[in-house]
């Protein structure tokens, strides 16, 4: 792979960098005041718009993960980006020679921030290496691919998290907690609204209009958000789906993946979950849980920075009141106390793959003009983020 390939094309942030000291080796050099003594060391793998944008500048402020190496198809950016972090050219990798990082002991995760199409063979490449893993969602394209994934994980006696770092951000773990308290009463319906404008002349977005390498369009993309929000907000897992399609074929941008698509999940405590996705829309990540007696409303609910949930029906001093946070510094920092035993593994590649067989229902029902799909696939969190995930107000 010669060229890079962009991951997250959304908000951006940025922060200042790390101070080095050319005088002294890496060995040598002070722990920077923030880092934990037993921080754990990081590779990124691949450098488009949510690693530089989003991932790289969390690293310079989380306690306890650090850079520790970079993969990428493009020298010059891995040379950029190991300057301002004071790492050495052993510490750059390229897609080819990437399985050499298993004589790294300074890494110990993977983060894959790749197209969805090579997230499997990196993810089983990592596992090969001895390396734990994080990766971005949807965890594959196929099935086989997340099942593979695990399998690998498995074997190697590694850990495997998928990026849902929604599960870990005050906004969404603070409704979590509101829901599993009654807030709302008895919950009736979950709506998510998920979708933004694409563009092919946009390499991030390119790929993702490409169904070999993004595995599903705006569903996968944008939808992943709206059904595992559903999932998350109810604690339930649904038993069935019906979904429906509207996509402009003469648009070329949806030659290979559907534009938008809607769909419906039952649940088994009655409730519904309504959701859509789309690829031709102003950009918006909204969702809201109706009870019998109130609504959460979230709008932004699920973009990088600005989310925020109010309770309608509530009284004003009722009103939840939640620190903005690093979501990615946070979500990596967890990962990082799951790999040193000190944190439950709320993402695993199960979680991951729940998602896909969903978003696989979706697409059959789609095709079948709507009808009913089974998804009783017997799945059940191992923990419940609203009861294990802290609300943190700083990485």
């Amino acid at each position: 792979m010669t060229s890079e390939v962009s991951r997250r094309g959304m908000l951006g942030l940025g922060v200042g960098a790390t101070l080095a000291i050319p005088a002294m080796t890496r060995a040598q050099r002070p722990l920077p005041p923030h880092r934990e003594q037993d921080s754990v060391g990081v590779a990124v793998v691949g450098l488009g718009k949510l690693s530089e944008g989003q991932i790289l500048p969390a690293l310079k402020r989380t306690k306890g993960v650090h850079l520790a190496a970079l993969v990428s198809g493009v020298p010059e950016k891995a040379k950029k980006w190991a300057t301002e972090f004071g790492l050495p050219d052993s510490a750059i990798y390229s897609y080819q020679n990437f399985d050499t990082i298993a004589r790294d002991p300074k890494v110990q995760i993977v983060y894959i921030v790749l197209p969805n199409a090579m997230h499997a063979d990196f993810t089983v490449r990592s596992f090969k290496a001895g390396k734990h893993v994080l990766c971005e969602k949807p965890m594959a394209v196929t099935l086989a691919e997340g099942e593979r994934m695990i399998a690998a994980g498995k074997a190697a006696q590694k850990h495997l998290m998928i990026a849902y770092r929604c599960l870990f951000e005050p906004v969404n773990v603070s409704a979590m907690q509101m829901m599993r308290k009654g807030v709302v009463g008895a919950p009736r319906l979950i709506k998510t609204v998920m979708g933004k404008q694409t563009s092919l002349s946009d390499p991030s977005d390119a790929w993702r209009l490409d169904m070999a390498m993004s595995g599903g369009g705006a569903l996968a993309d944008m939808g992943i958000y709206g059904i595992n929000a559903t999932r998350y907000l109810l604690g339930e897992e649904p038993t069935e789906v019906r979904a429906w399609a509207r996509t402009d074929r003469n648009d070329p941008r949806f030659k290979t993946v559907e534009d938008m698509v809607a769909w419906q999940m039952k649940f088994p405590s009655g409730a519904i979950g309504e959701g859509s996705s789309c690829f031709s829309q102003p950009g918006t990540m909204a969702w809201q849980a109706i009870g019998t007696e109130r609504r959460l409303v979230a709008d932004p609910g699920c973009f990088y920075n600005g989310n925020a949930v109010r309770i309608v029906g509530g009284k004003d001093d009722d009103q939840p009141r939640v620190a903005e946070i690093d979501h990615f510094g946070n979500e990596m920092n967890w990962f990082a106390d799951v790999v040193r035993g000190r944190a439950p593994n709320v993402a695993p590649g199960e979680e991951g793959l729940q998602d896909m067989r969903i978003i696989h229902a979706i697409l059959q029902s789609v095709r079948d003009g709507g009808a009913t799909v089974k998804t009783g696939f017997g799945y059940k969190r191992a923990y419940d983020p609203a009861t294990v995930v802290g609300i943190r107000t700083a990485i």
